[in-house]
């Protein structure tokens, strides 16, 4: 069975810079450097990037171009049974994130109409909990179907389905060649205008302020490392599946550091943007931006609306445009995430590719509905921590332990990189993956266990959010669900025959 391919290189580099630029960008990036040392941060975050993110990204293209197949498959061919779970574990965090990430992007897409009326009014925060989200339940509950979240919601998954149907190179490739510029041209407006306002520079100072002390801070270290394996899309199975759609002759390494810069530089834009207006909104209340500055949905949905309602001249556009960038980051990535599965799931039982978006994406379309309720909000945030925090890390320090020390994979790797890439491997390479990445990511983990398992957050539970043992069950509950599914993957015996021969390129 002749395998997609991408149209071309750029098309192949803007589906990879697509996936890596999402929500997190533009409403994590900007706080995450602004707390951990402003512009000393970004000499933490350089390191990152080239001993951690490159690397691994390098890897999974490799692995990806060199096995042909998803994630599952290439690893299947590189060493059978013995790591084929591994590539499933991946498609399993990608498939959870992809049922509660579309629900955030169709707030971003509500929310761009809401910014011509600033139908959220003075006080923002009750409008995003009580009137939008209606959230009056307690948590665990459902309630009712929150219909202002549940119809972009479905708008959200038509748009994503259907670019999937139309395959490889019609459908994510064209997808990316008018969402990727359409979003920078968006977001360079948005920037231009916002560093042009009264106290910007108040927010600009804030950003760009160097902290050397916090550098000498092991957290900041582990902030940026932390922050560039989530920020871009390695241990997702994205990477992998993407890389096995490109030709024989692909240049894996300047590839890899393409979508590694490109997407560092959107953070850094976003940056920008996102101080000089905090900037702005400080000025107007005479306040300092550290009182102002906040991160993640607090940003998005409650500290920018305040921004436009305060914004002179044509707010409305301001805002809509805002919301509109995060719509379109947030499209290019669930695109990718729900790539992996499709691809996976087609590849596994020898299904259409039309048949395993309708089954793989259908499902994670009425399961996302979950968090289109009255208590979605307190599901979406447990799935959120727990699955970025235990998934995502996890698989990353899994994979590369596996693959450098226990497998011995690296130089077959380096070897196929090398001999297809103008840019050669040396020592560096091994040396990150092998050393580097797995020590800080060994002790990210070591962190996160002995805080969640020990229950020692500051709350009155001492849980996460202060949320209740019964409500922390539900995330072990959904990790033994994915347990068992991952057994019935693994236990259906061969891979279809179309998939099961497979001779390593000469």
């Amino acid at each position: 069975m002749e395998r997609s391919q991408w149209g071309t290189r750029a098309g192949f580099v803007m589906a990879a810079v697509g996936s890596a630029v999402g929500l997190g960008n533009i409403w994590r990036f900007p706080y995450v450097a602004y707390e951990n040392g402003g512009g000393a941060f970004f000499i933490p975050y350089l390191f990152a990037l080239l001993t951690a993110g490159i690397p691994i990204l390098i890897m999974e293209f490799t692995i990806g171009h060199k096995f042909r197949g998803s994630a599952p498959l290439s690893f299947f061919r590189m060493s059978g049974k013995k790591l084929e779970w591994m590539g499933w574990w991946a498609i399993f965090v990608s498939f959870v994130i992809s049922t509660y990430y579309a629900v955030i992007i169709a707030w971003s897409m509500r929310y761009t109409i809401f910014s011509f009326n600033q139908a959220w009014g003075s006080d923002t925060e009750a409008f995003l909990f009580n009137d939008f989200l209606q959230l009056t339940v307690t948590p665990g509950q459902t309630g009712g179907l929150v219909w202002g979240v549940l119809i972009p919601l479905a708008l959200v998954w038509i748009i994503t389905l259907g670019i999937l149907f139309a395959g490889v190179k019609k459908g994510i490739e064209l997808a990316n060649r008018i969402f990727i510029p359409t979003l920078v041209v968006i977001f360079l407006v948005v920037v231009i205008r916002a560093v042009t306002l009264d106290g910007a520079s108040l927010g600009l100072d804030a950003f760009f302020k160097p902290n050397f002390d916090a550098i000498l801070n092991p957290q900041v270290w582990v902030a940026a490392y932390g922050h560039i394996f989530f920020s871009l899309s390695v241990a997702f199975a994205i990477m992998i599946t993407y890389a096995s759609y490109l030709p024989k002759k692909s240049d894996i390494t300047n590839n890899a550091f393409i979508t590694g810069f490109a997407n560092s530089a959107f953070e850094l834009l976003a940056g920008i943007g996102v101080f000089a207006a905090l900037g702005f909104m400080a000025n107007q209340q005479g306040v300092a931006v550290a009182d102002v500055a906040a991160a993640g949905v607090g940003l998005a949905f409650v500290v920018f609306p305040q921004i436009i309602n305060e914004f002179p001249g044509f707010n409305g556009l301001f805002g809509a445009l805002f919301f509109l960038s995060l719509t379109l980051a947030g499209l290019t990535s669930l695109i990718s995430i729900t790539e992996t599965y499709v691809a996976g799931f087609s590849e596994k039982f020898g299904i259409s590719r039309n048949k395993a978006v309708a089954l793989g994406g259908g499902l994670a379309a009425i399961i996302s509905i979950l968090f289109a309720t009255q208590g979605g909000l307190f599901f979406l945030d447990v799935a959120d921590y727990f699955i970025n925090q235990f998934g995502v890390a996890a698989i990353g320090l899994v994979e590369v332990v596996l693959i450098v020390w226990v497998f011995r994979k690296a130089d077959m790797l380096k070897g196929h990189a090398d001999a297809i890439s103008d840019i050669r491997l040396g020592g560096w390479w091994k040396i990150c993956l092998g050393i580097v990445t797995p020590i800080v990511l060994g002790y990210m983990m070591f962190g996160l266990f002995k805080t969640n398992l020990l229950k020692e957050f500051d709350t009155e539970t001492g849980n996460y959010e202060g949320y209740s043992d019964t409500f922390i069950m539900l995330g072990g509950t959904a990790v033994a669900l994915g347990a068992i599914l991952l057994g019935i993957l693994l236990s259906v015996g061969k891979w279809h025959k179309d998939h099961a021969q497979f001779e390593e390129d000469k």
